[in-house]
Parts: structure tokens; C-alpha cells; sequence
């Protein structure tokens, strides 16, 4: 059989995930994402390594930015075929697109505009990377389909979806490649989810996979516990109430959003932190939250109990969900300690950028990171406290509190990966090491050498491979 896999993104970074799978002249895409990390966003701009209308289906793990974002630029400069994912991605990915494809559309305008004031207008306009209106042109063609459902790709080539355990909707994609009686298990991990976190069932487990591509984001390290990570949250809301100030959560929309919303729906019932008014302050998490309750049936027991006991983990006294503009603006104007959630998680877009230049300047205010911050991106520059950062082309100071809490994120740690990876009995004809910084990825590799001795590589940006 003649299988060759390319590794478009997410090779020695975290973002852009896009894997091309090509087998008997068809030509299947593993997400489209798109990169986030500032020193590599010129490749949004690039060719996709393959010409669009050749690609012949995608096959969607999840509905982060950096896993679906390039899909509209894919479909406008000529993809045609079909998107699989489950039907809770399917929902997400279309509320993602439209949102990203209205903050390409106003970061184009507000370049525009400031070009023009300081006087360095090129002889062509600044253009979006892609429209809202090219994001809707993706929407006809998603096909949802049911975990553990068999779906025919092309000839040749089926896939199955399998609960991930990373967000509402997340996937493992299994691969099967055949010809004549020869086939070929390829295992997508897309983002691993964790064992034991609240909302969401845990991660499904597989027993053999001839090729693995498993991600690394936290190959180097491990997270604190479910209990260590409320109790940083609580120490972190009352630290701020002492000093007076705010507390900005840049946090993403899907997913982790909706777990800092039930930890503090916990910590306020328990009586630890004082009633603090809480804002979210994000319209694509308000609606990605209505998501979550169109899915009970991917609830964890904890979270199904909470739901038949008539008990919103995602409300409580003094949470206010900001829609609008207005709204968000006003939210500087109040006297007092309050709480901000709004996205973009790593600060690169969105209405989080207008908070942290009306609190980054305060000693008072806390900065309090929930998620995982890329290298190059404004909140990676924060969090590892640069004296002075560029935000809607100001430089500020930086003096306010920066706090993080680690166990929020719903990427395993290296045990938790390692855990999942002891289901799969037959060792693996080749792991791939995908989406983790350069050093994390290696490490990664070294520790599941030195555990398991299966043949691990960690594949570089363009890389090919032909699979036996």
C-alpha cells in the first residue's frame, strides 16, 4: 500500500494543527487550523502545501481555533468535499468561524485605520485573512456524524469518531486504510482530554493502532490536582479582593470558560471567596454554553446529576453575560473587585485585549491565567511578566498581579498521556510526537522511549512520510 502522511502544522509548535493523509490519489485533511504563535501567523497567509480542491474530505478532531481556523480560507480558495465531525463540533466549529472570521474582519479594519493615522499606508489595503461571510460558506458542508460511527471517506479509507474527554465534542479519529485484505490502523489523538475532570466524560481508550499521532502540548510536565486547582482559584479571587482591583481571565470560549463558571459556582456554594460580580464577557462563549446544553449525553455522572437536579453549574448570583459592546465598555466604570472572563484564551484577539489595557497598568488588578499560552502570543509575553507589551498598538507597562492556575487545562500531562497510551497492547509500528513546543515534544519522546520502547519521532513542519 502506498500511504503517505504529511505534517502540515502543529510539527515542533503547538498550533495550526493540519495533517495530510494520501492514499490510492485521495487526499484526506486531518483539521485545518489555525497558528496562533506570533512568529508563526505569516504561514495563515501561505499556500496550504496542497492545492485546496484536490482535498478530497477533512476529518475534524475538535472546534478550537487552531484546530478548524483555516478552514474558510481552505473552502475559499477552492475545497469542495465534505466535513466530518461529531455533532457538537459541528455546532461549535460554526459559532468559532463567524466569530473568528468578524475579529479578522475588524483586526483588518483597526490595521487599516492605524496605518493611515501613523502614515505608512502600503500601495495595497490591509485585506482579511478570511470574512464572516466566507466562514458561512464552510457551513453546507459539515456532515455530523455519531461517536463510534463508521463513516466511508473515499475508497479505501473509513473513519470512526471516539469521545476525546479535551472539550464538548472533541474526538479521536481512528483511521482505517485498505486495500484488498491489507489494512492500516492511523490513530489521530487531536487534543487528549483528562481523566477525572468535571463536565465531561472521560477519555475513550484503544487497544491497537499500527501509526499514532498523539499530541505533547504538556510532554514535559504534569498538573496539579482537581482539588490544587480550586484551591489556587480561591486563593487567587481573594488575594484580589484584599487589593482592591480586578481579576482578567483571558480564557477560551469552549470548554474552559464553562469550567472556571463551575468552579466558581462551587467555591461561591462552599462559602471560600466572597460573592463576586462576575462577568462573561464573550457572546461565542455565552452561545457556546447553550451548546453544552443541547449535550447532556456527553456529561460526566457529576454533571448529569447537577442537570436532573434542576442545578446550572454555569449560573450564580452576580454572573452577568455580556452581549454587547456597550455592555463590555461599561464593565470599567464599576467601583470595587470584579471578575472578567473574555476571550481569546491567549490574548491574541477579542474583547480581552480592551480589558487588559484598562487593568495591565493597576498593581491592584490581577491578570489570572486559566490555559495554556503559546510561545509568541501577547499572553505567553504576560504571563512570563515582559516589563512592557503592544496591545491595539500601544506599548503599557506591565503592573498588575499575574496569576496562573494550572490544572485547568484540558490537555493530559505527560502521566495522564502515558496512562491512556498503556491501553494499546501491540506496540505501535511508528508514534508521531504532534502539537507541543519544540522542547516539550522531544522530552515527550524521550519519556515514552524510555517507558514503553516504541519507536517515537517527532516530525518537522512539511515533513512527509511514507507508511509501510
Amino acid at each position: 500500500m502506498d500511504i503517505k502522511l504529511r505534517f502540515l502544522g502543529a510539527a515542533e509548535n503547538v498550533t495550526g494543527s493540519r495533517h495530510l493523509l494520501e492514499f490510492n490519489h485521495s487526499k484526506v485533511m486531518v483539521d485545518c487550523g489555525l497558528y496562533q504563535e506570533r512568529e508563526l501567523r505569516y504561514r495563515n497567509w501561505e499556500d496550504f502545501g496542497v492545492e485546496p480542491s484536490d482535498v478530497d474530505a477533512i476529518l475534524l478532531t475538535h472546534a478550537h481555533l487552531d484546530h478548524c481556523g483555516l478552514i474558510p480560507k481552505l473552502v475559499k480558495e477552492g475545497f469542495k468535499g465534505p466535513i466530518y465531525a461529531t455533532e457538537a463540533t459541528v455546532e461549535i466549529a460554526k459559532i468559532v468561524l463567524l466569530d473568528s472570521g468578524k475579529l479578522q474582519e475588524e483586526d483588518a479594519e483597526f490595521k487599516r485605520k492605524r496605518h493611515k493615522r501613523e502614515g505608512r499606508e502600503g500601495p495595497r489595503p490591509v485585506e482579511p485573512l478570511y470574512t464572516m461571510q466566507d466562514a458561512e460558506a464552510c457551513f453546507d458542508l459539515f456532515r455530523p456524524v455519531r461517536l463510534k460511527e463508521t463513516v466511508p471517506i473515499v475508497d479505501g479509507i473509513e473513519a470512526s469518531f471516539y469521545n476525546a474527554g479535551h472539550i464538548l465534542g472533541s474526538a479521536f479519529i481512528k483511521v482505517d486504510v485498505c486495500l484488498d485484505s491489507q489494512c492500516r490502523t492511523i490513530l489521530f489523538t487531536g487534543d487528549l482530554g483528562r481523566y477525572n475532570k468535571p463536565i465531561l466524560r472521560d477519555p475513550a481508550t484503544f487497544t491497537q493502532a499500527d501509526y499514532l499521532l498523539v499530541e505533547s502540548t504538556y510532554g514535559d510536565r504534569t498538573h496539579s490536582t482537581i482539588e490544587d486547582t480550586k484551591e489556587q482559584l480561591c486563593r487567587a479571587v481573594n488575594e484580589a479582593h484584599q487589593a482592591g482591583g480586578n481579576i482578567v481571565v483571558p480564557s477560551f470560549s469552549i470548554g474552559r470558560s464553562q469550567e472556571v463558571l463551575y468552579f466558581m459556582n462551587e467555591l461561591l456554594r462552599e462559602d471560600r471567596i466572597p460573592h463576586t460580580m462576575t462577568f462573561l464577557d464573550s457572546p461565542m462563549a455565552i452561545k457556546v454554553t447553550e451548546v453544552f446544553k443541547n449535550h447532556p449525553e456527553l456529561y460526566d455522572k457529576e454533571m448529569a446529576k447537577l442537570v436532573l437536579q434542576n442545578e446550572s453549574p454555569f449560573s450564580f448570583a452576580g454572573l452577568k453575560l455580556v452581549q454587547s459592546t456597550a455592555e463590555s465598555k461599561a464593565i470599567n466604570h464599576i467601583r470595587g473587585t470584579v471578575m472578567i472572563i473574555a476571550g481569546s484564551g491567549m490574548c491574541t484577539g477579542g474583547r480581552i485585549k480592551h480589558h487588559l489595557v484598562n487593568n495591565i497598568t493597576r498593581p491592584e488588578s490581577t491578570i489570572l491565567f486559566v490555559g495554556y499560552q503559546a510561545r509568541g502570543t501577547l499572553g505567553r509575553l504576560i504571563l512570563e511578566r515582559t516589563p512592557e507589551v503592544r496591545i491595539l498598538g500601544q506599548t503599557y507597562p506591565v503592573k498588575a498581579n499575574i496569576a496562573e492556575v494550572h490544572g485547568f487545562s484540558a490537555h493530559g500531562d505527560r502521566e495522564e498521556i502515558l496512562s491512556w497510551l498503556r491501553h494499546i497492547k501491540t506496540p505501535p509500528r511508528k508514534v508521531f510526537i504532534v502539537h507541543g513546543e519544540k522542547e516539550s515534544a522531544y522530552a515527550f519522546k524521550d519519556y515514552l522511549i524510555e517507558n514503553t520502547g516504541w519507536d517515537v519521532v517527532v516530525p518537522k513542519y512539511q515533513d512527509v512520510v511514507e507508511i509501510d
